[in-house]
């Protein structure tokens, strides 16, 4: 088992669920800052915790509580990450993923020029990071769009957005260009669909008559043109860096060999590609627009749209891979929870604590099919689990957590074997933070411990789990010592 050398391990992270600061530095409200916690919720219930009225997001506008909404504290990486960083230096991290909040920088997203404050905040990150030989991987839109651009223009299904988020992303190219070589456009874009207020900034009571799944469809379309024309410009800013797609790899088998079992996957996996299809190969799938054809659906594009897809493609492929599921037509059978999915349970696999199935192989089977397809280097930029930690006079003990992505890294190496091209792993995430769709801290992924709990009470100070040290050898042995 080999990695290749220069292999970027570390880890991933979003402005959203750490930073906190909501309201510090000149930052603006985002859409993640009206995300609630709601502990009456049931914790696999997605739609529930996702769902979102314009009543809700005027009376959070209004009200100043982080109990309600948790990622408006986040872990306060905003004021500790120099002592985060000295941590993720510790376990030898060659990379970390981070994003930028659009709403740090513009706080309305209509700013003519950007928050200086904010700016300097990153600045002072990157450079951090540098000091230690950490590359930053970078993702423009990751869950924070400014609230305001969501309330006035019903998010991206107004065109206009994308000049707004072009605007943006040049003064990210201008200002952090020096420090970043690795660049990421909209995380897990093919979420617009499962969460289009989070990824996109929907409402729904305002897509009227056309409905909220047309409205998902334009707005990705204006995401999709943003994408070609960043990519375009930042390699006019910066030559030498690499623009990624970002797609949640959602890896469904039939339940059955039943032929009409193996026809719902196939048609569940060639929807979950169509994302990446379109920023890789520049074009549309036909068998996509012949879909939205059927289903009356009609996209406004301007005369020069297609032609920009095709002339701003990415150079790399990015994805999360947290588990994989089943489907099948039988209306009875059993189904599970994942990565903001429903999918049809798998007898064969295991799952966490929150349901999510756990299986290894789909990710070397995840590697060898996006590398067979789009003949890209790939790169993991989330992988991991979400458990319940206990921590015990001042240590947590997690096995569970090694043992996952010990299977996890003996399939990846297999996938490299095999000649997949594989630039580097980032885990979700190398320390507690909020969760992203059930806005939990009980729900805990890292290698570092965060002293507080869903309500926000704790001291948030910082404990190495027996996973740190683990994750450290491994780093150390660039992947070949696994014990």
């Amino acid at each position: 088992m080999s990695f290749p050398n220069h292999f970027l391990w570390g880890g991933a992270l979003a402005a959203n669920q750490v930073e906190g600061a909501y309201n510090v530095g000149g930052k603006g409200l985002s859409v993640a800052d009206v995300a609630t916690y709601k502990p009456n919720v049931d914790i696999k219930d997605y739609k529930a915790h996702t769902g979102i009225s314009l009543e809700d997001i005027k009376a959070a506008m209004s009200d100043d509580n982080t109990d309600i909404y948790p990622k408006r504290r986040g872990i306060d990486f905003y004021h500790r990450y120099k002592e985060d960083v000295v941590l993720f230096a510790e376990m030898g991290f060659k990379a970390l993923r981070v994003s930028i909040a659009w709403s740090r920088l513009f706080p309305t997203g209509e700013e003519e020029f950007p928050n200086e404050e904010g700016v300097a905040f990153y600045d002072s990150l990157f450079k951090e990071l540098k000091s230690y030989n950490i590359e930053p991987i970078v993702t423009l839109s990751h869950y924070e769009m400014p609230l305001a651009l969501s309330v006035k223009y019903n998010g991206w299904v107004e065109r206009r957005i994308i000049d707004d988020f072009v605007r943006f992303s040049r003064v990210c190219f201008e200002r952090f260009g020096k420090y970043v070589k690795y660049w990421l456009n909209f995380n897990e874009v093919d979420s617009i669909i499962r969460h289009p207020f989070t990824t996109a900034g929907i409402i729904p009571e305002l897509c009227g008559e056309k409905g909220e799944l047309a409205c998902c469809y334009q707005a990705l379309h204006h995401q999709f043109v943003a994408s070609a024309r960043v990519a375009k410009i930042m390699r006019e800013i910066v030559p030498n860096a690499k623009m990624g797609c970002m797609l949640t790899k959602l890896m469904t088998y039939p339940r059955t060999c039943a032929p009409e079992d193996v026809a719902a996957t196939q048609a569940k996996n060639l929807d979950n590609m169509f994302y990446s299809d379109v920023m890789v190969f520049g074009e549309y799938p036909v068998l996509i627009l012949n879909r939205m054809k059927k289903q009356g659906i009609q996209i406004k594009m301007d005369e020069s749209d297609l032609k920009e897809l095709k002339e701003g493609t990415v150079d790399f492929v990015s994805f999360s891979y947290y588990m994989s599921m089943t489907e099948s037509i039988d209306p009875n059978a059993e189904r599970t929870p994942g990565n903001t999915v429903l999918g049809v349970k798998n007898p064969y696999l295991e799952s966490s604590d929150w349901g999510w199935q756990v299986d290894p192989v789909g990710l070397r089977i995840s590697l060898i099919e996006l590398y067979d397809r789009y003949k890209k280097p790939l790169f993991i930029v989330e992988n991991g689990i979400g458990a319940k930690d206990e921590m015990i006079d001042g240590k947590i003990h997690d096995p569970y957590r090694i043992e996952y992505f010990r299977k996890h890294f003996i399939q990846m190496s297999k996938a490299i074997d095999e000649g997949v091209e594989l630039i580097g792993y980032t885990s979700w995430a190398p320390i507690d933070l909020i969760s992203a769709s059930t806005n939990q801290m009980s729900k805990r992924y890292g290698f570092i411990y965060v002293d507080a709990d869903d309500e926000g009470n704790g001291t948030f100070n910082r404990y190495k789990k027996d996973s740190f040290y683990w994750y450290k050898k491994v780093i150390a042995s660039n992947g070949e010592d696994l014990d």
